[in-house]
């Protein structure tokens, strides 16, 4: 690589990593948090939500501004953002103060997670972009799992707000950094589509809400019901003016190429998968077997091993052979370790039984991930890699949400806290359902093409020429 592609490279996964171990690092300090600031079930949930919701409502947003105003420029304003933010949640005086900074905190990680894949994938040739997704990917996977690992070494080691100052120094010295090293990139369109904007902001702010708000008030709530029919509404509206609208933001035409359709429908169930098995598998490890934070976070080591290693060799094969079996047989495997964890639990298992179960589904998630970004960037011209990144982290944080949002209601028609066993009874049924999950995104991968040719463009298959 030369030292444009390396600074690029660096940058951009440095930010996807800060983005994306905030969505679940104070898992594991959310008890130290309650205790210190007298927080109850409901704040404590909202300490993750506010963050997943503001993080995932604004992700078209994000990559429409980038396209507009400069997306070197927006990438280096999230960083900002995300660390000033992160000073605010480490200063927090109370529960409420730290709700709204991490809900600004997520406005600034929808700034840099979409702006930061499209800058990568601009900085890429075609035949070299699959090896560096890959890198990426793995550096965010990493952060995925690895979050509640570092949540609790800092919270039982440290204090929880070390948490949030860790992010301010590597955020504000990334920033000139990324003004100086990054080649400044615009999308195809200079007008902000207003009417785009509104109504995918409303229409996910309404889906994302009914999510995290279903296992609270239950389900059939007028609440919950009347968020998700509305969010349903809108997104149907959004479809129709995109349709409609001279210069859309989200183009309906990519939809035409199955890479870029399946990979995001495959995207959704893997981080479904995997953020509810993260969730589930830290707190099995705590209240299942009888680990403190640390030693937890230090037991999913082997998953994010994999990660490390697997993920840039599988984006080095995406560039070979394609995204199709990587993605169909990286799912496999996640269901496959999901479905053995799930068979095996009981309280006190030994540690060693998780390990191969572990390692066998980290290899599948570190072989789908960059398998499926490269398949939705890979479908459209570079140009416009902004809002394919943008559709891309949308299917992933709301993928996210569901997973959660379903387990959780698995977990609790069967399962409670007031015991081990307890726990493992809500344990067992809620894993399997993230092998669901991950089987599902197997199946919705046999409908990705066959592998494309390194000079074949995007354009031809996706007509982006206009009718």
């Amino acid at each position: 690589m030369n030292p444009t592609r390396t600074w690029a490279l660096a940058l951009t996964s440095v930010g996807s990593l800060m983005a994306a171990l905030d969505t679940l690092v104070v898992t594991t300090a959310l008890t130290t948090i309650r205790l210190d600031l007298g927080a109850s079930i409901q704040e404590l949930e909202w300490t993750v939500n506010a963050y997943n919701l503001s993080f995932a409502v604004l992700l078209m947003t994000a990559a429409a501004l980038g396209d507009r105003i400069g997306r070197r420029r927006v990438y280096a304003a999230g960083l900002t953002l995300f660390s000033v933010a992160s000073a605010a949640c480490a200063l927090a005086p109370d529960i409420g103060w730290l709700i709204a900074a991490r809900a600004v905190q997520g406005v600034g990680a929808a700034l840099v997670l979409p702006l930061g894949l499209a800058l990568l994938s601009v900085a890429f040739p075609p035949e070299r972009r699959g090896t560096a997704i890959g890198i990426f990917s793995g550096i965010t996977g990493i952060a995925v799992a690895s979050g509640p690992l570092i949540g609790g070494a800092v919270a039982e080691g440290l204090a929880w707000q070390w948490i949030f100052w860790l992010n301010v120094p590597i955020g504000l010295a990334m920033v000139p950094l990324v003004l100086a090293r990054l080649k400044e990139s615009f999308g195809p369109d200079t007008a902000v589509d207003l009417g785009g904007v509104g109504l995918v902001t409303a229409g996910t702010f309404g889906l994302v809400w009914g999510l995290v708000r279903g296992n609270i008030v239950g389900w059939a709530s007028a609440e919950v019901a009347s968020a998700l029919v509305a969010g349903g509404l809108l997104v149907a509206a959004f479809v129709r003016w995109e349709l409609r609208t001279r210069r859309p933001m989200l183009p309906m035409r990519f939809f035409r190429s199955a890479a870029f359709s399946a990979g995001n429908a495959a995207i959704f169930l893997l981080f479904g998968s995997l953020f509810g098995a993260v969730f589930f598998v830290a707190q099995f490890l705590q209240t299942g077997l009888g680990y403190g934070p640390l030693g937890a976070g230090l037991r999913l080591t082997p998953w994010v091993v994999t990660l490390l290693i697997v993920a840039p060799i599988a984006g080095t094969f995406a560039d070979r052979i394609g995204e199709r079996p990587l993605m169909v047989g990286g799912l496999s495997l996640q269901a496959v370790g999901m479905a053995w964890i799930g068979l095996i639990a009981a309280p006190g298992l030994a540690y060693a039984d998780l390990v191969a179960p572990l390692v066998v589904a980290g290899c599948g998630v570190s072989m789908a991930i960059p398998a499926a970004q490269n398949s939705v960037l890979g479908a459209v011209d570079s140009v416009e890699g902004g809002k394919a990144s943008g559709v891309s982290s949308m299917s992933r944080e709301l993928g996210g949400v569901f997973g959660i949002a379903v387990l959780v209601a698995v977990f609790a028609g069967s399962g409670g806290y007031a015991s081990a066993a307890a726990f493992v009874d809500g344990f067992a049924p809620a894993i399997g359902g993230s092998a669901v999950l991950a089987s599902a995104g197997a199946v919705v991968g046999l409908r990705l093409p066959g592998r494309r040719t390194p000079t074949e463009p995007a354009q031809a298959e996706l007509q982006l020429a206009h009718d």
